[in-house]
C-alpha cells in the first residue's frame, strides 16, 4: 500500500489509501463503540417522555405531598406557602375511624370497593363475551365492531351528560322505557338520587369502558392458532369446552394486564360520578374520588383533601404491587 504526494498532503478526512489493487479507499474516522451508542440512545429517546411526567406528574404530586402536612384553609389559599405546618394531624384525622372525617371517609372507601368490584367484572365479562362473539364470520360483524367501540371513542363528557338526561325521572328515557313501554315500575323511579344512583353509576362506568376490554381482548384472540380449536373440535370438544381449555388459558397474560388497568381507571375515577351528580354526590354513590374533592373544594380544607389523596395513591400502589407479585408468581406456577 502506498501513498501519493497529493494524498499525503490532503486534508485528513479526505486522504485516500491504495490498495494492492490501485483502487483508492477513504480513510474513515474512529467512531465510538457501538456498546456506548446502542446505551445512550434508549435514554435519549426517553427524555422527552420522562420531562413531561416530570412536568405534568411528579411536581404536582410532590406539592400535594407537601400540602398534606400543612394547615391549609380559606384563611390561607391566597399564600399557601405561609399556611403552618401539622406534621401527621391531617393523616391522624382522616384515619379516626370514630371521628365523622373518618367515618365519612371509610364509607367512601367501601361504596367504591364494591363499585370497582362490580363495574370492573362486568366489563372484562361483556368485553369477552363479545370479543368471543365476533370471532366468527357473518354477515355484519364490522358494523357491530364499530357499534360496541362506539362509548369508548365518544367524549367523555358528552357521554355522560347525555347519560343524565336519560336518567331523568320525569321526562328521562331510562323511566320511559321501564315504565311506561314495559311496565315494569310502579311509577318513574329517581335514579339520581338514594340508592338508585349507586345502580345508575355502574351502568354508566360499564358502558363507558367495557369497549376498552373488548378491544384488548379482541387484539388477544388473534394471537391464538386456530388450529388449535380445529384440534379441539375433531377431538370431539364442544364450544363451552374450546372456551374454557384453549380461549381463557390463552388469555390469561392479556387478563392480568386488564383487569389491573380496569381496577386503577375505575378506582380513580372521577368523571363520571362528578358529570352525573355533580360535587354533592347521593350517599350511595359517593365515591372516594368525589369525596377527596368536596373535601378539598367544597369545605376548604386542602390540607385534609391533600392528606386522602397521599392515603389513596398509598392504597392503590400496594395493591398493584401485591396484584403483580401474585400474577407473577402464578404465571411461575403455570409455566413450571
Amino acid at each position: 500500500m502506498t501513498v501519493t504526494a497529493a494524498e499525503e498532503h490532503a486534508p485528513p478526512g479526505r486522504r485516500t489509501t491504495r490498495s494492492g489493487a490501485g483502487q483508492a479507499e477513504p480513510r474513515r474516522r474512529p467512531r465510538p463503540p457501538g456498546r456506548l451508542r446502542r446505551a445512550g440512545l434508549p435514554y435519549l429517546l426517553l427524555l422527552p417522555a420522562v420531562l413531561l411526567e416530570l412536568l405534568v406528574h411528579l411536581v404536582p404530586m410532590a406539592v400535594g405531598i407537601a400540602v398534606s402536612f400543612k394547615e391549609l384553609t380559606q384563611f390561607h389559599i391566597r399564600d399557601w406557602g405561609a399556611a403552618p405546618w401539622t406534621g401527621l394531624e391531617n393523616y391522624r384525622v382522616s384515619v379516626d375511624f370514630d371521628a365523622p372525617v373518618g367515618q365519612d371517609l371509610l364509607d367512601s372507601f367501601l361504596v367504591t370497593c364494591v363499585f370497582t368490584v362490580l363495574a370492573v367484572g362486568l366489563c372484562w365479562l361483556m368485553g369477552v363475551a363479545a370479543a368471543i362473539f365476533l370471532q366468527e364470520n357473518f354477515r355484519g360483524r364490522g358494523l357491530l365492531r364499530a357499534v360496541f367501540l362506539t362509548p369508548y371513542a365518544l367524549p367523555v363528557y358528552a357521554a355522560v351528560i347525555t347519560w343524565a338526561f336519560m336518567f331523568q325521572r320525569d321526562n328521562g328515557m331510562v323511566n320511559h322505557v321501564l315504565h311506561d313501554q314495559l311496565g315494569l315500575t310502579d311509577e318513574p323511579s329517581f335514579w339520581l338520587l338514594g340508592d338508585n344512583s349507586f345502580i345508575a353509576l355502574v351502568v354508566v362506568a360499564v358502558w363507558k369502558n367495557w369497549p376498552f376490554a373488548f378491544l384488548i381482548i379482541m387484539a388477544a384472540l388473534q394471537n391464538i392458532p386456530k388450529e388449535m380449536y380445529e384440534a379441539a373440535a375433531i377431538d370431539g370438544a364442544g364450544t363451552w369446552q374450546q372456551i374454557r381449555r384453549i380461549t381463557l388459558p390463552s388469555l390469561r397474560p392479556v387478563n392480568q394486564v386488564l383487569v389491573l388497568v380496569l381496577f386503577l381507571w375505575t378506582f380513580n375515577d372521577f368523571n363520571v360520578p362528578y358529570i352525573l351528580f355533580g360535587e354533592s354526590a347521593p350517599e350511595a354513590a359517593n365515591l372516594i374520588s368525589v369525596h377527596i374533592y368536596q373535601s378539598s373544594f367544597v369545605t376548604w380544607n386542602f390540607g385534609t383533601g391533600s392528606a386522602m389523596s397521599v392515603l389513596l395513591l398509598l392504597f392503590l400502589l400496594v395493591v398493584t404491587a401485591v396484584y403483580l407479585l401474585a400474577t407473577s408468581r402464578g404465571r411461575k406456577a403455570a409455566d413450571v
